[in-house]
């Protein structure tokens, strides 16, 4: 049993860590940085340490800020969350080295997944089906442009280094080709630190559905059922569904089996998501792994009844799982809240929340660290809620999120609330029939009409 857990994140996420952590008699640490003073994770965590100024490179990205407050505080864990260094291999192998547990699977495991080049050609090895693309890195316009005309348009130029759809383009035609490429490559140098770009087929009318994953220390590994994130826009996911309206049990056994299989081919531990592309044929694809918790990891816990978070933190303390795979028996849904301004292209707004009231009821959960009179800082990711709806059947969860919806109220900011209620209404999503180019097609009203 871990004595002490530091939380090395913020928000919403640490919150969530703090909780199961009390329930299993486990201390925490929050680290936080001058923005998140009056956060509701400093509050709660038994003990909280300021790492530095607002900006992530000065304070939740900051490595030995981070493993001097675990020093100080005789941290025995650290629980890195989603997002920062969630997904850094550097970090891990430091906690490893200073004989820290990273919650987590190991800096090799991190390395091999978090790189998509190298993540792709260990799912060929393991026979996981893989979408055509470039083999390795492509490093001139010349080179893509052969590329892609050999594959046929359309295709994506796609960054080998991060996720959250920075450094990513869809290309129709040669004649777009190299401005595309150029973007994408400036991009995930900005944003990563990494400019190796790689170009995939480019799948039409595609699902984007991931499959839950936990292995333990012993080279056991289960699925845990599927999760929809096909509504998104750029890239970033809005809406999360288990199950998938588009599955079908016999796909579901398909892609458990090519989920667990990526995860044994390397040994994995701890929990993890095997995200998929599915055509219109119900032909998937191996996408990319992630190798931590994710936001929507609620979705799951709705439908199978377990706590990830506890099961994340079993694993990492030695403990072996059942090796059960899941089969949803209710829906669930998550819509994430954020403060963005859906009327003016999802703009973020940040500022002071002066009147605040989530929803509440049978099957209505809500995770979130803000509060009346918290003030949302500009530094970070716009998600201040999320709000997850289970019921028995995808027509009655709608329903009951259409009406969690019409209860949350936040004043001061601009959310994403009034999108999200437009989404609940319309034909298209009700009837389950979308695929990740639905946002390009959704239609919004304007805000007066609402």
């Amino acid at each position: 049993m871990f004595n002490k857990i530091l939380i090395a994140n913020r928000g919403e996420i640490a919150l969530r860590v703090i909780r199961t952590c009390k329930e299993m008699g486990i201390k925490t640490v929050a680290v936080y940085s001058t923005a998140d003073k009056e956060s509701l994770h400093v509050r709660f965590a038994d003990e909280a340490v300021c790492i530095g100024p607002p900006q992530s490179n000065l304070s939740y990205l900051n490595i030995p800020k981070i493993m001097a407050a675990v020093e100080i505080t005789n941290a025995d864990a650290v629980h890195p969350g989603y997002g920062f260094l969630a997904e850094n291999a550097d970090f891990a192998e430091i906690c490893t080295d200073y004989g820290i547990k990273f919650i987590g699977p190991s800096p090799e495991h991190i390395r091999l997944m978090g790189d998509k080049i190298t993540a792709k050609e260990t799912m060929k090895k393991a026979k996981v089906p893989t979408i055509p693309g470039s083999e390795g890195l492509v490093e001139s316009v010349a080179d893509g442009l052969k590329i892609s005309a050999e594959m046929g348009y359309p295709v994506i130029v796609k960054a080998t280094a991060g996720g959250g759809g920075k450094g990513m383009r869809i290309v129709r035609s040669e004649e777009e080709f190299e401005e595309n490429f150029n973007k994408a490559r400036q991009e995930a140098g900005a944003a990563f630190g990494n400019d190796g770009i790689y170009i995939e087929k480019f799948i039409v009318e595609p699902r984007h559905i991931e499959i839950q994953i936990i292995g333990d220390q012993y080279g056991k590994v289960s699925h845990l059922s599927e999760r929809d994130c096909s509504i998104q826009r750029r890239h970033q996911k809005l809406v999360e569904e288990s199950p998938s309206p588009f599955m079908t049990p016999k796909l579901r056994d398909r892609m458990g089996r090519a989920a667990i299989k990526a995860a044994k081919t390397i040994n994995y531990e701890g929990v993890g998501t095997v995200e998929f592309l599915v055509d219109k044929d119900r032909n998937f694809y191996f996408m990319e792994m992630n190798t931590r918790i994710q936001v929507e990891h609620t979705v799951t816990e709705e439908v199978i009844d377990h706590d990830l978070i506890k099961e994340q933190i079993k694993v990492a303390m030695g403990e072996k799982i059942s090796g059960k795979n899941f089969t949803p028996v209710l829906h669930a849904m998550e819509c994430r809240i954020n403060a963005e301004d859906p009327f003016k292209d999802f703009r973020p707004c940040p500022g002071k929340i002066t009147g605040f009231h989530s929803s509440k009821g049978q099957g209505v959960r809500v995770d979130t660290h803000v509060y009346a009179g918290y003030v949302i800082p500009p530094y970070y990711d716009s998600m201040i809620a999320k709000l997850i709806c289970k019921a028995q059947t995808r027509e009655e969860c709608i329903k009951k999120m259409e009406r969690a919806l019409d209860e949350f109220i936040v004043e001061g900011v601009k959310t994403t609330i009034p999108f999200h209620k437009q989404l609940m209404k319309d034909e298209r999503f009700r009837a389950g029939d979308f695929d990740t180019d639905f946002m390009n097609h959704f239609e919004l009203k304007p805000e007066d009409s609402e």
